[in-house]
Order: C-alpha cells, then structure tokens, then sequence
C-alpha cells in the first residue's frame, strides 16, 4: 500500500512528497503488535542504487506475500527533488539532508521534514539506510557501524550479504546523520553503502536484497525462499590504509577493485595527459582488502585514490 508520508508545498507552486510502500502479512489489516523493518534510500539525490533495491525488494514482497510475516516500510526516495535533479543534497537550500538529523518541528522546512522523518521511524525494530558511493569512488557491499554501537549491530550487518563491516571510530560519525539519530531513538539502524554515484551496479543489488531477506528471516519477519549469504570480514581488529593523490593527472587503475593488494605493490598510476609521463605510482603500504577504488579518473594533489584494509595480523 503506497501512502504519503510527508507532504510539504513548496514556494514555486510544487509539493515536495515523501512516499512509503507498506507490506502487511496477507489477511491481516493492521501493523500493532507486529514488527517492523524501515528500508530507506535516496537522502543523497546521487545515489541511485538504492532504487533498483527498493524496486527489486517491493516487487519480491508483493508476488510472494505470503510469506511476509511482519511489517516492511520502504521509502525509496527520502529527498525526492534531489533524486529528480541528480543533485546530492536539498535544492534549493544547499545542504546535505544526511546533515540535518534529528531535525526541528520549529526550524526550516527540511528541519521540520527532517523532525517528521523521525518519528515515522519511531517504534520500528529496525531501519536500513541505503547508500552508493559519490561518482568519484566505487565501494563494495558494505555496512558501516558506530563502533559505540558495534555490539548490537554487527552480527545484524553480517546477516545483510555484504563482503565488508567497517566498524568506524566514534570520532569519525556524525551525530547529525539520521542512523546515528534512530539510533539513539532504539532503532537499530544499519547503514549500507555500494557501487558508485549516479549508476546502478546490478549484480550488487540484488545481492543486497538477498540479504535484506534473510534478515527478515532471522528477525522472523519472513519465511520465504532466502539464498545463502556470503559471510563479511569485520573491521574490528584491523586498520584501513588510505591512499590520496600526490600528483594532479589522471588515474588509471591495474588491478580491480574488491582486488586483494600487497605491500608495495602498484595498483595504478597517475599520468599527465600533456606531458606523458608518469607523475605517480600508487603504491600499498599494506597487505589486505582494496575496498574502495578511484572510479573518477581526473584527480586534484590530495583526491582519495583507494582505500584498504589491512589482512588480519596472525
């Protein structure tokens, strides 16, 4: 059942309108009493995995209904005018609305949005925040923890078929996002983050519905046909190793990403297009897990070029 959840006029004659699909269990009229999974995507305009998910979640729910045992929410397109312009944030206002949280029922109007979303997710067992990366990195399936929250939220996130969980420092998360916000709130909230700005990576979709499915299944939302996960390798007691651009150029890639990287090894170069030569070698100080890869090729001295995590110290 498609409804509106939020419907603001704005000051050129349009409506800004924040929509849910909401799945009940067959024969059943109400959501008291049962629970209840929020998938949400689209805060970032530029992230558009996130719609071939909810595509892909909504039609295996509708056509196998039966199964459903709980209550799904999914909200594909949290800031809509974004998404239809392919601009990150909020038009027109200048902001990220993932910098807004838990917003003000008295502030601006994407405060006030931001203080309705809230308590759309209040009471809700648990939410997912789909991201992409921007259009200048590609990332593998991953989700990104709270370290503070890490020991409620992890062995959710390895249920989510991804191939990484990076647990981050508290001093790197943000108290103005909105997984931080319905965290604080009791919803457990897992953040989610593949492929790359502005395009949609398929076979990593679906990938992630497979997993949003067997976390219902082990939530007890869902007993329907589940493939069997990939088991994540977890952050917890590993460093991530970045690797920026030293040089201006453009950067050109000789392995692939998701590539396990040694110590020293080059895993691509930054050349200068005018003069022809090589202006950097970027080399790994480490040996592990190349989880995150230039996609854009023109770099700036200081562009984030890769990131990876160190192999487990035996």
């Amino acid at each position: 059942m498609i409804e509106d959840v939020i419907k603001v006029k704005m000051p050129v004659g349009e409506s800004l309108v924040i929509r849910k699909n909401r799945h009940l269990p067959d024969n059943v009229a109400s959501a008291e009493g049962l629970k209840r999974l929020c998938v949400v995507s689209g805060i970032h305009g530029d992230e558009l995995e996130g719609q071939y998910i909810c595509y892909l979640l909504n039609k295996v729910v509708r056509e196998k209904s039966e199964h459903l045992k709980g209550v799904l929410d999914v909200y594909p397109a949290l800031n809509p005018m974004g998404i239809d312009t392919i601009q990150r944030g909020f038009p027109g206002f200048d902001l990220d609305m993932n910098r807004i949280f838990p917003g003000r029922t008295d502030g601006a109007a994407t405060e006030w949005v931001a203080s309705k979303l809230i308590q759309e997710f209040k009471g809700a067992e648990m939410a997912i925040d789909i991201h992409a990366s921007n259009i200048f990195l590609r990332e593998i399936p991953q989700v990104r923890v709270n370290i503070n929250t890490a020991d409620k939220l992890v062995k959710y996130a390895s249920m989510l078929d991804v191939d990484f969980v990076w647990v981050h420092q508290a001093s790197t998360v943000l108290e103005s996002t909105l997984a931080y916000s319905l965290n604080s709130i009791g919803v457990k909230t897992l953040v989610v983050e593949a492929g790359v700005g502005m395009r949609i990576t398929q076979d990593y979709c679906q990938r992630l519905v497979n997993g949003i499915l067997n976390l219902m299944q082990n939530l007890g939302m869902w007993d329907g046909p589940v493939q069997p996960v990939k088991q994540p390798i977890v952050s917890l007691d590993r460093s991530v190793s970045f690797v920026n651009a030293e040089e201006p150029g453009v950067f050109v890639p000789t392995v692939r990403h998701s590539d396990n990287v040694r110590r020293g090894e080059i895993f691509g170069r930054i050349v200068d297009a005018l003069s022809g030569e090589v202006r950097q070698e970027c080399v790994s100080e480490v040996d592990g897990l190349l989880f995150t890869l230039r996609e854009y090729p023109i770099v700036n001295k200081g562009s984030l070029i890769a990131r990876i995590l160190q192999e487990e110290r035996r």
